[in-house]
């Protein structure tokens, strides 16, 4: 528990303090905490005129947005409007170009095929998919039954994988086959 300390006062300024404090806390060590933390807090000190700080803050605050604006409008002019220029120009329709355009586009006639050559490609590509797809499962296959499960001295279980530096490279270079050998073009 904190310890009381007597300070003395003028009657006047005693009574005055006490119905602000009855406005503010109900005890006088907390009213006078309030008001130490707000001169503090807003860096007012009562000797001088409040007006004059309080003019200097809302001064301060109209410079700093002021300043907030500069800055949006600054954004606004070199980096928005430009932007949007460019899409304005990249989106707008020129005549002349279009006209060049069409010019350099032409179509070559297809191929006809019949409905058996189609069926024969497309049977193919099934049996080609299917292809890969058993191998893939082989090599998982594989893979898992040189898989074992070791239980740890010190803790959780691991799993061993059995494979020769070889082995596993070659693994990687049939993914890497699979993956970037997989045609998706069209061909007939």
């Amino acid at each position: 528990m904190d310890n009381f300390y007597t300070i003395r006062f003028k009657r006047a300024t005693a009574k005055r303090f006490k119905s602000f404090s009855k406005k503010v806390s109900n005890s006088y060590s907390v009213t006078m905490e309030l008001i130490i933390d707000f001169f503090e807090w807003h860096g007012f000190l009562p000797s001088e005129r409040f007006e004059k700080s309080l003019g200097q803050e809302l001064v301060k605050n109209r410079k700093r947005t002021e300043a907030a604006i500069a800055i949006i409008k600054d954004i606004e002019k070199n980096q928005t409007k430009p932007t949007n220029a460019m899409l304005e120009l990249l989106f707008q329709e020129s005549p002349e170009q279009n006209e060049t355009q069409e010019e350099l586009f032409e179509f070559e006639p297809q191929e006809l095929i019949t409905e058996n050559e189609e069926l024969n490609y497309y049977r193919n590509q099934y049996q080609g998919i299917q292809q890969q797809y058993q191998n893939i499962k082989d090599d998982l296959e594989k893979i898992l039954n040189k898989t074992s499960y070791v239980k740890g001295s010190f803790g959780k279980g691991y799993l061993k994988l059995e494979l020769t530096m070889e082995e596993f490279e070659n693994y990687k270079q049939r993914l890497q086959d699979v993956h970037h050998n997989n045609q998706t073009d069209y061909r007939r």
